[in-house]
């Protein structure tokens, strides 16, 4: 196997900047904290309209693209066919964009809601209930995932069209920066990318240790405690770190299908063993509260009232997708191979969206049917973490503690799928001369993933996480221009290699880079590949 090497102009700077801003905290917490502190409630009280705004333009762009006339244009040359099955191809996706977040949230971010609605509905009232319910599948659905694939595009475009040798967020926005993307600017966007990753991660981390240190001692009996914490870091460690080591066919792919087939049981369990007919209902009228109000809550900033529920909630939401989008467009365009643009957007935002809903919409409504008829006492536990509001949850149905189990197991390796393609990303953006579908170096993945689990141990031994997840949030709003620079790049690789054409087939092209002439082919379904236009010598590609 082919030795890929480092790419020091990418990698020391990324290095350098992280690991002084962590010792920087671990020095002078208290500081540190002060100034993210600060800059986060500049971006979030300054700024929150822009990423409302930001969020509805991702959305709009992505349907352009996939019903466009653009939607059938392929990654990958006309023979290339793709890597993994679609159910592994969505499970990867889903895995690396949601983790174990989406384990947490679908039980208790509804019971925020109830206890603080939104636009000024009463506390614990039967329309906070109904919009509890609506409103993490709103912050999970279509808005979040557009976020998330908006940057799969560009990167895809220059790893399997225009077989760049980088895979990387500067290389990919070469199509609106040209040179300039070779030079300091694009280190910029590079080590921008690296440290929101390592934040975005540091949130999950953040937010699924506690959690499953507060199941561990119930299962166990152990007291929770700092090294409890750091035992578990280093589970993790050695799960994902294994996971990357494999790669992404016998690693990540592997993990990712065990997960979805027990996330899908355990989640069919709870319908049919809960309150089925109660589930049901309020799922179909929260989709219905949904739609009646969708543009509404895109926009709405609460500007007269000033109640803080938007930035809390809504702003924090599209600025933590925004901190995670590059990890996740670098993750599924590297997976997306020989799959059309249609393809992948619907894969991205009506998949994507679905399993969200399906978590929201039978777990969420099951922790308000427990609050509501006071089953378990769920907000007064989740004063105390998300792991005892969850266990009182779960302890309300027949085999609570199976359940438990079931649910500490996934979690783990929900949340070990997201650092290991984190640490799968954060070494492909640090090689150079990587190939189209080549596996960074295995050292180089397994030193990602052991910054990871030092970086979230020594942030962990000071408290300082909840500075480096806002310090993600902040990190957000650079990286705002620099994705619309890369939907820019999108689009001008589109319009140069396809033009104004209308494409009802699948269109692929061999692009050979440093040659002025490639060739385009259309494939349709029953039919053998054929020449549908040649371009001329001077003027690219004629259809």
């Amino acid at each position: 196997m082919r030795k890929v090497p480092l790419d020091p102009k990418v990698f020391w700077p990324s290095f350098i900047v992280t690991m002084a801003l962590v010792f920087a905290m671990i020095i002078n917490p208290e500081a540190g904290s002060r100034v993210v502190n600060a800059a986060f409630a500049i971006v979030t009280g300054k700024f929150g309209w822009l990423f409302l705004i930001f969020c509805v333009f991702c959305f709009s762009f992505l349907l352009w693209l996939a019903f466009g006339r653009y939607g059938s244009v392929k990654f990958g040359r006309p023979d290339e066919k793709p890597e993994f099955s679609y159910f592994s191809y969505i499970a990867m996706l889903f895995c690396a964009g949601i983790g174990g977040g989406i384990m947490y949230w679908s039980f208790v971010e509804p019971i925020y809601y109830f206890d603080g609605p939104p636009l000024g509905l009463e506390p614990g009232s039967v329309l906070a209930a109904e919009w509890a319910v609506m409103y993490p599948q709103f912050h999970w659905g279509f808005s979040a995932w557009a976020i998330y694939a908006i940057l799969t595009f560009p990167i895809a475009y220059s790893m399997w069209i225009r077989r760049d040798p980088y895979i990387r967020m500067s290389t990919s926005s070469k199509g609106a920066l040209g040179k300039l993307a070779d030079g300091w600017l694009g280190t910029l966007f590079d080590v921008l990318v690296v440290f929101g990753i390592i934040g975005a991660v540091g949130t999950s981390l953040g937010l699924g240790v506690p959690l499953i240190s507060s199941l561990f001692s119930y299962l166990f009996g152990v007291q929770e405690s700092m090294l409890l914490n750091i035992f578990i870091i280093a589970l993790w460690t050695l799960l994902f770190g294994f996971s990357v080591y494999k790669g992404l066919t016998k690693g990540i792919k592997v993990l990712s299908d065990i997960n979805i087939y027990l996330a899908i049981i355990f989640a069919v369990f709870i319908l049919l063993a809960g309150p089925t007919v109660y589930i049901l209902s309020m799922w179909t009228n929260s989709f219905g509260v949904l739609l009646d109000n969708f543009f509404r809550i895109s926009f709405w900033m609460d500007p007269v009232a000033k109640g803080g529920f938007p930035e809390a909630w809504t702003v924090f939401y599209w600025a933590w997708w925004i901190a995670y989008a590059p990890m996740m467009g670098l993750f599924v365009a590297r997976i997306s191979k020989g799959r059309t643009i249609k393809e992948v957007v619907i894969a991205e935002l009506i998949f994507g969206t679905l399993g969200c809903w399906v978590y929201f919409g039978i777990m969420g409504s099951f922790g308000i049917y427990v609050q509501w008829n006071e089953l378990a006492p769920v907000s007064e536990l989740l004063a105390g973490g998300f792991g005892p509001a969850i266990i009182g949850i779960l302890n309300t149905l027949p085999l609570g503690t199976l359940l438990i189990i079931v649910f500490t197991i996934m979690e783990f390796i929900f949340l070990a799928t997201t650092l290991d393609s984190s640490a799968y990303i954060l070494a492909s953006v640090c090689s150079k001369d990587i190939a189209a579908g080549e596996d960074p170096a295995r050292w180089h993945r397994l030193l990602w993933a052991l910054i990871l689990a030092l970086t979230s141990v020594g942030l962990l031994m000071v408290g300082g996480l909840q500075t480096v997840q806002t310090a993600s949030i902040v990190v957000a709003l650079p990286l705002i221009p620099v994705m619309i620079i890369m939907a820019f790049s999108a689009y001008r690789w589109l319009n140069e290699d396809f033009g104004p054409t209308l494409a009802p087939k699948i269109i692929a092209i061999d692009y050979q880079p440093g040659q002025q002439q490639v060739v385009v082919e259309a494939t349709a379904v029953a039919d053998t590949n054929k020449t549908v236009g040649a371009p001329t010598d001077t003027e690219g590609v004629k259809m």
